[in-house]
């Protein structure tokens, strides 16, 4: 499991000099919905905490924050969003499928006028798409002379259109013939024009890369588009003292487990194909047909958007789908009487509620091979199964339910690696050496 380099945790006492009084911008398409909406808006939180002035520049505000605010009105942002995706259409066949694993950022809005980013010292971009931004709007700040980081939550940012190149590996040279267009692309396809747009808006303005992972790290380094740039690991931040991982008696009470061994399963949308919730089924179905007395004790909480509910039709293992829980107290007592999380997906760049789980004191149970690895050390924070394996999948999980790990310790584990102060505090490292180079 790779560890990052220990740094100084910063108080506004100790905060270094050249941050005092700058303003930093983060931007993102939302500010609580989706992964990266919500780590972004932790990180915002934690650099506060520390004392640096940073806000939040969003397409889509749904918090009462008073450090978030909306690019545009609700109509302009509206038909950004529809035109992107009506363009889209029949570039990928008007295959419904593949209208969301691409984006281009044609009809973008860009955030450069609003007067938060022209205060603003340092811009630091997450998750982008989606009407919001595009590569013109990423030279304009560096026209503004803004100091620009970007911290990168999926492949977005190193291919030509596509956020997850799966195992393609064209963004390794130059991107074309896109396997998610119409006929499998061409050479000279959208996805290589965008390539070339997004390699000249790197040539131009000069970006500080942060990638949430070390696997992302590695295929980002990798990359044509950003192989030799400014790149680092800096994972996600995670208010772990917010976790526990004794339940509360109150929510005990009220809520019991159903059965003595409960597992998790959580996203933002759990059928969603990139999640391999087929995986999780088949290794549930296995336990249930093969090891009776494990399965009689057990029951699995699903969680998150569902497009299709019957798509748990076939699990035969004892379940409950709870929905999307907006309740982070909810969320937090699911954890912590839980004996594992897991998560099946095809990639994950970090795996978010498996460093949630182990912050409720809940092994890991999940394929391996990219991000995930910086959360699970196999056989002592969780169990890594071969990749695409249910019944391996199913070995995991049985050894989570027999191994008598420490919830305390797993709980701390995460503290080393993942609190907020400990990640804001490199960002604020990573902040004060661009303060600090003035030939950027």
């Amino acid at each position: 499991m790779n560890q990052q380099p220990q740094a100084e945790t910063y108080t506004p006492a100790t905060l270094p000099e050249n941050l005092r009084g700058k303003k930093v911008v983060l931007v993102n398409h939302s500010d609580t919905l989706g992964g990266a909406a919500i780590v972004t808006f932790r990180l915002m939180q934690a650099l506060r905490s520390i004392g640096i002035d940073a806000r939040m520049v969003v397409f889509t505000k749904t918090s009462d924050e008073d450090n978030v605010s909306v690019v545009s009105t609700r109509s302009f942002r509206a038909l950004a969003f529809c035109l992107e995706r009506l363009r889209l259409l029949p570039a990928v066949g008007f295959n419904y499928d593949n209208i969301f694993k691409v984006s281009t950022g044609d009809f973008a809005i860009n955030v450069h006028r609003h007067p938060w980013i022209k205060e603003a010292d340092i811009v630091c971009l997450s998750w982008i798409n989606q009407g919001l931004m595009n590569s013109n709007g990423i030279r304009k700040l560096h026209e503004m002379g803004k100091k620009l980081v970007w911290t990168i939550h999926d492949m977005w940012p190193m291919t030509g259109i596509c956020h997850h190149a799966y195992e393609c590996r064209h963004y390794l040279e130059e991107c074309g013939d896109c396997q998610f267009l119409a006929g499998g692309g061409s050479p000279n396809d959208i996805s290589h024009k965008y390539w070339k747009k997004k390699n000249r808006t790197y040539t131009e303005a000069p970006i500080h890369f942060v990638t949430v992972s070390k696997w992302l790290e590695k295929c980002a380094r990798n990359s044509s588009l950003l192989k030799g740039r400014d790149i680092r690991t800096i994972h996600n931040p995670l208010p772990v003292d917010q976790f526990y991982y004794t339940p509360p008696r109150d929510l005990y009470s009220l809520m019991p487990p159903q059965k003595p061994n409960l597992l998790l399963f959580g996203a933002a949308r759990i059928d969603d194909p990139i999640k391999g919730l087929d995986y999780t089924i088949d290794a549930l179905n296995y336990i249930f047909d093969n090891h009776p007395q494990i399965a009689i004790n057990t029951a699995v909480y699903f969680f998150g958007n569902m497009k299709n509910p019957q798509a748990l039709d076939r699990l035969r293992f004892s379940h409950r789908y709870l929905g999307l829980i907006n309740d982070f107290k909810i969320i937090r007592y699911l954890y912590s009487i839980s004996q594992a999380v897991i998560s099946s997906s095809l990639y994950e760049t970090l795996g978010g509620t498996l460093i949630e789980g182990q912050a409720g004191g809940a092994l890991s149970v999940t394929f391996g091979g990219d991000g995930r690895t910086d959360v699970v050390e196999h056989l002592k924070t969780g169990y890594i199964a071969d990749y695409k394996d249910p019944k391996d999948l199913a070995n995991g999980i049985m050894w989570a339910i027999e191994e008598k790990q420490s919830r305390e310790e797993l709980h701390n584990s995460v503290a080393e690696r993942f609190n907020s102060s400990s990640i804001a505090s490199r960002y604020a490292d990573l902040f004060a050496e661009i303060l600090n180079n003035q030939t950027d």
